[in-house]
């Protein structure tokens, strides 16, 4: 492992590399660093390139203090982890919030990629219903702090919470680190996201989902009308996961992305 930074708008953000191959870059999502793909890294390291980012706000990147922040400027300051570790092409990946950044990188920077994955994630803008969801949360966070709403929410999140009590309470410590404005940042910077359907339907680049079976966070319904839109989709179902199958079922998860990082040609 090497841990590296760079400096994206006067702001410094943190990544960490491992193995050596094709490139491959895990995207984290919302309240998580980079350490939510643990089980994922310690299996594709042996054969790839990864490479895990610390979004800005989160383990050793630093907040990005200023107004009118976006998924696109998160996707942009990505561009400029590609361009540190002179990539030509790779595969992008991202789960729950991560895939909204992938998508986003799709959208401004399409010849990068070799293809992509939403994990637990969707190219859906937020419905009414959805954005209600998200400025409850916001409000709770300015009035009752991040760490209170992390405690609840997190648990929620798993299908079956009691077979994760020691993962979940490590997301939890790792989760409640995080300071409240980065929390209502990330949150604003969903609510601005637009629909990406027309996006993928244009697309040739190849896309994987990996979808949970008992997942509230992004329902299994609407995994399912996204995998129709794309010109190539590999799909993979997660039985007995909710929202965090990267940890309900590691391994099962990481032999479909290795499965679908293999059948990527190489620059």
């Amino acid at each position: 492992m090497k841990h590296k930074k760079i400096i994206y708008n006067n702001t410094l953000l943190s990544y960490y590399t491992f193995g050596n191959g094709k490139p491959l870059l895990l995207m984290h999502g919302f309240a998580e660093d980079h350490s939510i793909w643990k089980h994922q890294i310690t299996h594709l390291s042996k054969k790839y390139f990864v490479i895990a980012p610390d979004l800005f706000g989160v383990g050793n990147s630093d907040f990005l203090d200023r107004g009118n922040v976006s998924i696109k400027t998160y996707a942009e300051a990505i561009k400029e982890i590609i361009k540190a570790e002179k990539i030509q092409q790779f595969i992008m990946m991202g789960h729950s919030m991560g895939g909204y950044i992938t998508l986003a990188y799709l959208e401004l920077y399409p010849e990068d990629l070799l293809g992509i994955g939403l994990v637990h994630s969707t190219i859906f803008e937020d419905d009414d219903n959805k954005k209600q969801v998200r400025l409850k949360a916001i409000e709770f966070i300015k009035s009752h702090g991040g760490a209170s709403f992390l405690k609840t929410s997190i648990p929620g999140l798993y299908f079956d919470a009691s077979k994760f009590e020691s993962e979940i309470q490590s997301q939890i410590a790792t989760s409640t680190g995080i300071v409240d404005e980065v929390l209502i940042q990330y949150y604003q910077a969903m609510l601005k996201r637009p629909d990406s359907t027309k996006l993928l339907q244009s697309t040739k680049i190849p896309l994987m989902i990996i979808a949970g079976k008992h997942d509230h966070a992004v329902p299994f319904s609407q995994s399912l009308k996204q995998f129709h839109l794309s010109q190539i989709t590999y799909l993979k179902i997660l039985q007995n996961s909710a929202h965090m199958g990267l940890i309900e079922e590691s391994e099962a998860a990481n032999q479909f992305i290795s499965f679908f990082v293999e059948n990527q040609p190489s620059y």
